[in-house]
């Protein structure tokens, strides 16, 4: 029996371990690297095994880091089948043509401007294309239930349990009998919050002999959630009197849902005006909430009786929903008095980057970043106080006013991790899904464990 790393290894994205037991070999997660070019570039080469060798594809959620190579998987050979929750199952076809489309652009666009070459001088194409990502889904095969064990082959059973951190979000164990040997693996996959507004939280996790752990926000606790909502709603009140926008890069996964739902709140208890019009200009952000609706089965109680009332608390007058790239564009005519909130949320693609160019110079209008920004990305150089940033091949002073509200985060912080894992008894655990500075600190609190950091393509027996 083996464990090895093949992504998010002393780094926050591009999610991909294996399991090796009984003859069979597992990945959990197949995730694109994101943030700078040089991590971009990453997602290009080998993966460290051979595609075509991979039995299954466990993955714990629809997030791009987590699911964004799958295309690329399926095209350079895999032939396995691919388990995921109903719920993830949709958000992930949905993040991967996303996905694709995406990167057809890019190319497109760096072609036009000989922008986009390789080492050899030569243009490059798209990691892979629309066509690629549709023939992907003809590898998902079973849908996992919470808590219902899976048999994937003699001897290697699945468990996939709420994690809590989007729609359909799950932790994976693995029960694994090989000769004489027996071994347990719970995979955290990214966990959620336990008092989010919309989601269940994380469902207590099982003892585990192994746990592979994320570690995102391992050295630092969240802001309070109602503070958050304040700081927010006081950003939009101060950006409307003074004559502008506030502009969202938004996560259309799970966040855009969740600032629908504040908003929403903000309105009805007059926290925000009754006139405020909101922009959703994200075409799978829509799809998302949509999807939303449809798997009431993740939502907490509360929220699921709203709707069946008919009083969703993701729709309300002023709310806009823009699909086609004609409204998109239209959206820039208008000057004050708009939430836009449009993707992604760390700025590297989509819709997002169009407002930034029209917004961020405007010293009335304000960027709200309300999600984690990785190293590199437009996003986090906007945080960390750049004077101008490149967009489109211009150069766009920043003289927005920036607000950077942490309380908003789907991911569960120090405190929620740490009472996460003394609940599995770990003997063993291997800190993934982290800048390596958090993971070390992480590391200096745990107790009763021997705590590994992999690096890439480190290989462990169990």
């Amino acid at each position: 029996m083996k464990l090895s790393f093949y992504g998010a290894d002393r780094g926050v994205t591009g999610s991909c371990h294996m399991v090796e037991c009984a003859g069979e070999r597992i990945l959990i997660d197949c995730g694109l690297y994101q943030g700078t070019r040089e991590l971009d570039e990453e997602n290009s080469h080998p993966f460290g095994f051979d595609p075509a060798s991979i039995d299954y594809v466990l993955l714990t959620h629809a997030h791009l880091d987590h699911c964004g190579r799958l295309p690329l998987l399926a095209k350079r050979g895999f032939r396995g089948e691919i388990i995921t929750t109903a719920a993830s199952r949709e958000l992930a076809r949905l993040v991967m043509l996303d996905a694709a489309h995406l990167q057809e652009e890019d190319a497109r666009y760096q072609t036009n401007t000989g922008a986009r070459r390789d080492s050899t001088g030569q243009l490059t194409a798209p990691l892979y294309s629309v066509l690629d990502a549709l023939n992907s889904f003809d590898h998902f095969g079973r849908t996992a239930a919470y808590d219902q064990p899976l048999e994937l082959a003699p001897g290697v059973r699945a468990t996939f349990i709420n994690a809590g951190h989007i729609l359909g979000s799950a932790s994976i164990v693995l029960q694994l009998t090989e000769k004489s040997q027996q071994s347990t693996v719970l995979f955290s996959g990214d966990l959620g919050k336990s008092d989010g507004p919309l989601l269940c939280g994380p469902e207590d996790p099982p003892n585990a002999a192994n746990v592979v752990m994320e570690t995102t926000y391992g050295d630092r606790l969240h802001k309070p959630l109602g503070p958050s909502i304040e700081e927010f709603y006081d950003a939009v009140t101060n950006t409307f009197k003074g004559g502008g926008n506030v502009i969202v890069p938004t996560f259309a996964v799970e966040r855009a849902q969740e600032l629908l739902y504040f908003i929403s709140q903000g309105i009805s208890h007059d926290r925000l005006a009754k006139s405020t019009q909101v922009f959703v200009d994200s075409p799978m952000a829509i799809s998302a909430t949509e999807i939303m609706e449809r798997h009431l089965e993740g939502l907490r109680p509360e929220i699921v009786k709203l709707i069946r009332e008919g009083h969703d608390p993701l729709h309300f007058p002023g709310l806009h929903f823009t699909r086609e790239s004609a409204a998109s564009t239209a959206i820039n005519a208008i000057h004050a008095g708009a939430i836009i909130m449009a993707g992604t949320g760390m700025c590297t693609g989509g819709r997002v980057r169009h407002h930034l160019k029209h917004n961020l110079w405007r010293q009335e209008s304000s960027i709200v970043f309300v999600g984690y920004a990785a190293s590199g990305t437009l996003a986090r150089r906007i945080i960390d106080g750049a004077k101008e940033v490149n967009i489109f091949g211009e150069q766009i002073p920043v003289r927005a006013h920036i607000y950077t509200i942490n309380g908003f985060s789907a991911h569960a912080d120090q405190a929620e991790l740490l009472a996460w894992h003394k609940q599995t008894g770990a003997k063993q655990t291997f800190l993934v899904h982290g800048e390596e500075g958090t993971m070390r600190s992480f590391a200096t609190l745990l107790a009763n464990t021997r705590v590994e950091l992999p690096e890439p393509n480190q290989v462990f027996e169990l």
